[in-house]
Order: C-alpha cells, then structure tokens, then sequence
C-alpha cells in the first residue's frame, strides 16, 4: 500500500512539473496558430474594416480604417511569433486580448453564441485561454523564462 501511495505521489509530482514546462507552452501554440492564420488572411486579403469601422469601440473608430486594418494585421502576425518563442508573451496576449475584444465588440457580439453564425463562441474562448499566460506567464518552456533566470543570475 505505501508503494501505491508513492508512486502515485510520484506521479502528481511529475505532473506538476510538466504542467509548469508544457501548459503554457500548448495555449501559446494552439493561440499563436489562430492569430497567424487571421493575420495571414488579413495580409492576402482586402480591408473590410470600411465595413465596420463604425462598430469599433471609442477612440478605435477614431482611427482610419486603414491604420486599424495594418494594426490589426501586423498584431496578429506578430504576436504569435512572440507567443511561439515564449518572447514578451504578457505583452503579446495583452495586445491580443485587445484585439479579440475590438473584434468581439465589432462584428461578434450582436450574432449571439453559434460559432456557425459567427458568434462570440471562439472569442470567448480565445479570451479564457489567454487568462492563464496573462496572470501566470509563458511558462519555463519560454526565451522568457530563460531571460528571468539570466537576469536573476546576473543580480
């Protein structure tokens, strides 16, 4: 029975571990993925924001529909290159999560829940995912965590 019980705390004790080192490195991917794809398509794809520019919360509807676009393109192309390297990832899920607020706000909110009628579904879901890498980090799967260790040791 003891040998149960120690293996079993060996288990939830390795468990822990990984969950520091791959948690946060598996939101960062399957985020970094959806953003691309949204920031490719932007990229390849014609400005639609004239469309709903005025549906963009205040002072966003402010800004030309143009910059907005190039904001919007540029965010979602870069900010997963930073989520994928764990690279300023607070800030890269800080600036993500404005955007899927703008987005939710914008064209979102008003189509009820259904991912199928393009609903607040997968915002909100993007929103959830993002909670864990704003308050806990990138995790130690991450340049920066390596970056907090080096600055630690320099100290």
């Amino acid at each position: 029975m003891a040998g149960l019980r120690t293996l079993r705390q060996r288990l939830i004790d390795s468990s822990e571990v990984l969950h520091h080192w791959l948690s946060p490195f598996g939101l960062r991917l399957l985020l970094a993925y959806e953003f691309w794809a949204a920031g490719l398509e932007k990229l390849r794809g014609e400005n639609w924001f004239h469309d709903i520019h005025a549906e963009f919360p205040f002072p966003l509807n402010a800004v030309p529909p143009e910059i907005s676009w190039q904001l919007a393109t540029w965010t979602e192309l870069l900010g997963p290159v930073a989520l994928v390297l764990g690279l300023a990832t607070r800030f890269a899920s800080a600036s993500l999560t404005i955007l899927t607020l703008v987005a939710w706000a914008s064209v979102h909110a008003g189509l009820g829940y259904n991912v199928c009628d393009n609903g607040y579904k997968m915002p909100l879901i993007y929103l959830l995912m993002f909670v864990p890498l704003l308050l806990g980090g990138a995790g130690k799967l991450s340049i920066d965590a390596l970056l907090a260790r080096w600055l630690a040791n320099r100290g």
